[in-house]
């Protein structure tokens, strides 16, 4: 079999995402690890916490590709009293890359985070909520092929993402067929929502305050960060495995959410 490089892996998923289509704020890209170095497995998950790199040490994988950036920010310090950098350190010493595409995979319709969100819902006649450029942009909005009850919706939402508890807004119709949605903390995107006629806006991390945003003209929907985004993982593992079917690619087997509820 000819070599993998991390660059190889780097360049596949650019391809989709490229990395001048993530926000200014972001840290998409190769975050550690050397673009030359030879690849004896990928390790898939949505955070690369600590957990995660001994799972890849375990499985004999020395490439990470994760949705969320392990270094979003500055590090001053790297001595270890930090998840992060302890994230860092382990990685190092054990020639373990890691590679994050976030938001410039959230800003694409073709094989992004929302439209991976979309299949699951059963959503069609998609498309991008807030365009920058042709299938790029913001959030997406799609349709059912016929009204569904809200609470089938509601319901369906639950089923499909194992959400036990779904924080939403006053219930303004009892059959929905128009849905707005974003993977992640899609706050920002709710009067787009409004403004496109969306019954629903599915997204995540909205603040007590922006459930007011609703103002009554749709209902929202936070389901959770971790839950809106955890299929991006499959997102992934499709996109290599379509150009390297007999490569050794793995999900990970650890829930990376650091939120717990108690019932």
């Amino acid at each position: 079999m000819t070599k993998v490089l991390v660059k190889d892996i780097c360049r596949l998923l650019e391809d989709i995402a490229p990395l001048n289509l993530q926000e200014s704020y972001d840290n998409a890209g190769l975050i550690l690890g050397h673009e030359e170095q030879e690849v004896t497995g990928i390790l898939i998950c949505l955070d690369s916490l600590e957990s995660v790199v001994d799972e890849a040490i375990e499985l004999g994988c020395n490439l990470i590709v994760a949705h969320h950036p392990i270094i979003f920010g500055g590090l001053r310090k790297i001595n270890g009293n930090h998840y992060v950098e302890r994230v860092v350190i382990k990685a190092i010493q054990n020639n373990i890359a890691i590679y994050a595409a976030h938001t410039n995979l959230d800003n694409v319709l073709l094989n992004g985070v929302n439209q991976k969100i979309a299949a699951k819902l059963g959503l069609e006649n998609t498309s991008i909520l807030v365009e920058k450029l042709p299938n790029i942009g913001a959030g997406l909005i799609g349709t059912f092929p016929t009204t569904i009850s809200i609470d089938l919706f509601l319901q369906n939402v639950k089923n499909t993402f194992d959400v036990s508890v779904l924080r939403h807004t006053k219930i303004l119709k009892q059959n929905v067929q128009k849905v707005a949605l974003c993977g992640g903390s899609g706050a920002f995107l709710i009067k787009a929502a409004i403004e496109k006629g969306a019954d629903i806006f599915l997204t995540a991390d909205i603040k007590y305050h922006e459930f007011f945003e609703a103002n009554n003209q749709i209902t929202l929907v936070d389901m959770g960060h971790f839950e809106s985004e955890q299929f991006t993982i499959e997102l992934f593992y499709d996109i290599i495995r379509n150009k390297l079917p007999n490569f050794a690619v793995y999900l990970t087997k650890h829930i990376t959410n650091p939120i717990n509820y108690h019932y």
